[in-house]
């Protein structure tokens, strides 16, 4: 009776470890899409929003997800209206009254080395430099970028 019991644990093993492993593989590629996800890296309205409140912004209204980035409207420290621009992921904020300390053809130059070409239409605007340009697929993007360091805050297809 005893060698029955064992036979069959032998046989059920192959299948248990089968099933343990592809358990792992699946947990794994499931936290690898995770991690690639801009959607589920997004802040939302409510971390926002939390966010502005920490950062001393009072009187947070119209917060809204908008070509890539969350705006607002809110009241600065020294209690004056400021339309904002806020990164959907790292949550830096972007007051439209930010002075730009790059020149166009500074950021002109970093889109070019970040692989976009054809660039239009760039203009710094609420704090941020805004561009079109075009990608190495050859899709039309919408570009946020961010006025000190050039770096893209946003896209969205064109």
């Amino acid at each position: 009776m005893h060698r029955s019991t064992d036979i069959a644990h032998e046989r059920s093993f192959p299948r248990r470890a089968l099933l343990g492993a592809g358990l792992i593989a699946a947990l794994t590629v499931a936290g690898f899409a995770s991690a690639q996800d801009p959607v589920r890296d997004t802040l939302t309205e409510a971390q926002v929003r939390t966010s502005l409140e920490a950062q001393g912004y009072t009187d947070i209204n119209d917060v809204t997800f908008k070509d890539g980035a969350w705006e607002a409207d809110a009241r600065s420290a020294d209690g004056n209206r400021i339309d904002l621009r806020v990164d959907a992921t790292t949550g830096k904020v972007y007051p439209e009254t930010q002075v730009a300390n790059l020149s166009k053809d500074d950021v002109r130059a970093k889109l070019s080395a970040a692989g976009y070409f054809d660039i239009d239409d760039l203009k710094f605007r609420n704090g941020v430099w805004e561009a079109e340009a075009e990608n190495a697929a050859g899709q039309d993007f919408e570009l946020r970028i961010d006025a000190a360091t050039g770096e893209i805050i946003s896209k969205r297809r064109d």
